[in-house]
């Protein structure tokens, strides 16, 4: 039987595959969720694993021809125990999203009180925002930020939780620049009684590499995506205490979901490999030192940034002194080869499809090889379409010398020409 490669079966996809992979050889990628897999890991994702239907945990599965699984299932639980010094570890989870739904399902009841930050704020929309699943099936509460220095408000925090008593409280940000204080959030939800959940989707990355605190010991349950920082596949994860193994296990199966998806947890495993080295912790550390020169250098500038600065992986930038949109900046830039996201900043006075700022992020610069220099280097780039955004020859000249950094630092993953 011919069994046609993919250009043969579908050049269509085949030729909007490989745009889209010069698109990302040949721009530099800001957006602070985004990163590149290593080729081991888009080996495993694309390999015959995804042919294996596997309900149920190891051991216990409900289909038969499940040695191997079992053992890739296994292997990466263990290595991500050891990554993060944990109890237990769910890999199953699609998705970083169905992974916080899963612990809404363990804890809680429709109609309980959750606690989470406000997406205005920098909170995610799964942490109780009104128009996901979480806001609308649970009584949420959202706490904030300061209005003087933009940190979290933990005044605020402890005020709401104390009146409203919630089951489940939710620690952990989408688009915050600072280091998340768990020590302080625990304290708050032991004394109101609720779980902490901290969700490092964002951060993980960083937790495991040593270049931010870890939640561990602080919340009883840890959620995450696994590719931002982690630099593994598409997919989720949930870490938690030995006593809340049994209802996570079960919210995520039955509960949720049927079967895993097996390559992805292969590709977690690579992932999770690549954590426990040594150059995977130089990297964690050098994508915070890429994001603390690069504000550095758009501080000089002139350029504000929410809580003037950043102690992680990523920047917000308030273009309100600009006289410049977040989107229009976003758009110039994307143009320009530096590929971001416009985003509200804390208390935007424009709307969330047109809002006043800017979020970008180094960890897949950072993953190039990219160091001091090149950042400083793009501060200077992005300063001159920010105050250039009409001005396409301007936009023509800087994507041009982006193309030129890039080709002197290959991305992992892609194929080289």
């Amino acid at each position: 039987m011919h069994d046609p490669r993919l250009a043969e079966a579908d050049p269509e996809i085949q030729s909007l595959i490989h745009k889209e992979e010069e698109r990302q050889r040949s721009t530099l990628r800001l957006i602070p969720s985004e990163n590149y897999a290593s080729q081991a890991v888009l080996d495993a994702c694309g390999s015959v694993l995804n042919n294996k239907y596997s309900e149920g945990y190891a051991g216990r599965r409900y289909y038969e021809g499940q040695e191997y699984i079992d053992e890739v299932e296994n292997l990466a639980k263990s290595r991500l125990k050891e990554v993060y010094g944990v109890d237990h570890v769910n890999v199953q989870p699609y998705s970083g999203s169905p992974a916080n739904l899963a612990v809404y399902l363990a804890f809680c009841k429709p109609g309980d009180t959750v606690m989470g930050m406000g997406l205005p704020s920098g909170g995610h929309l799964t942490h109780g925002w009104k128009v996901s699943i979480s806001g609308k099936y649970f009584n949420a509460v959202q706490y904030g930020v300061r209005k003087d220095d933009h940190r979290i408000d933990f005044d605020q925090v402890a005020s709401l939780a104390r009146e409203h008593k919630p089951k489940v409280l939710f620690c952990g940000t989408t688009a915050y620049p600072r280091t998340v204080d768990f020590p302080r959030f625990a304290e708050i939800a032991q004394e109101v009684g609720a779980v902490l959940v901290a969700d490092i989707a964002h951060i993980s990355g960083l937790v495991a590499g040593g270049a931010h605190p870890s939640p561990v010991g602080y919340a009883e349950v840890i959620s995450s995506t696994t590719h931002k920082t982690l630099r593994g596949p598409r997919g989720g994860m949930l870490l938690c205490d030995e006593k809340h193994a049994k209802a996570i296990d079960r919210a995520v199966f039955p509960g949720l979901q049927g079967g895993p998806h097996n390559a992805t947890t292969a590709a977690l495993a690579v992932a999770a490999k690549f954590a426990l080295t040594a150059d995977f912790k130089t990297y964690a550390h050098q994508i915070v030192t890429n994001a603390k020169t690069l504000a550095d250098a758009l501080l000089s500038e002139g350029l504000d940034l929410v809580t003037g600065g950043t102690d992680n992986h990523l920047l917000i930038t308030d273009l309100t002194s600009k006289g410049v949109p977040g989107k229009v900046a976003a758009q110039a830039l994307d143009r320009a080869g530096i590929v971001t996201n416009y985003n509200s900043v804390p208390f935007d006075t424009r709307k969330p499809f047109d809002p006043s700022g800017v979020r970008f992020g180094t960890p897949a610069l950072t993953s190039r090889g990219m160091g001091n220099d090149e950042m400083r280097r793009l501060a200077g780039w992005m300063m001159q379409v920010i105050n250039n955004v009409e001005d396409e020859a301007v936009i023509k000249r800087i994507q041009g010398e982006v193309a030129e950094l890039c080709e002197a630092f290959p991305a992992p993953g892609l194929l080289v020409r």
